[in-house]
C-alpha cells in the first residue's frame, strides 16, 4: 500500500473527497517527520511509536582494498510496533 492507496481507504472509512483524504495523510506523515527531525518521539498507542536513532561515527574497512575508512555519525527512523499491533499480526 502507498500513500495513494492509504488516502483512498481514509476518504472511504472518513466520508472525505479525495484531496481532502490526501491533504490529511500528507498533513499527519508531515507531523510525523517534524518531530522526529526535532528528535521527539511520536507513540500512537496501539499502533506504535517512532523514533530517531543515532549510530555513532566509528571506523570501517574497505571489503575490496582492506583500507580503513572513517563512517561518520548517522541518524535515522526507527519503527516499534505496539502491543495491540504485534497481537493482530500474530
Amino acid at each position: 500500500m502507498n500513500r495513494t492507496d492509504l488516502a483512498k481507504k481514509v476518504g472511504e472509512t472518513t466520508g472525505l473527497d479525495k484531496k481532502q483524504a490526501d491533504a490529511a495523510v500528507k498533513a499527519v506523515f508531515d507531523a510525523i517527520e517534524a518531530a522526529l527531525v526535532e528528535g521527539e518521539k511520536v507513540s500512537i498507542v496501539g499502533f506504535g511509536s517512532f523514533e530517531t536513532k543515532v549510530r555513532a561515527a566509528h571506523e570501517a574497512r574497505n571489503p575490496a582494498t582492506g583500507e580503513k575508512v572513517q563512517v561518520p555519525e548517522t541518524r535515522s527512523a526507527s519503527f516499534k510496533a505496539g502491543r495491540t499491533l504485534k497481537e493482530k499480526l500474530g
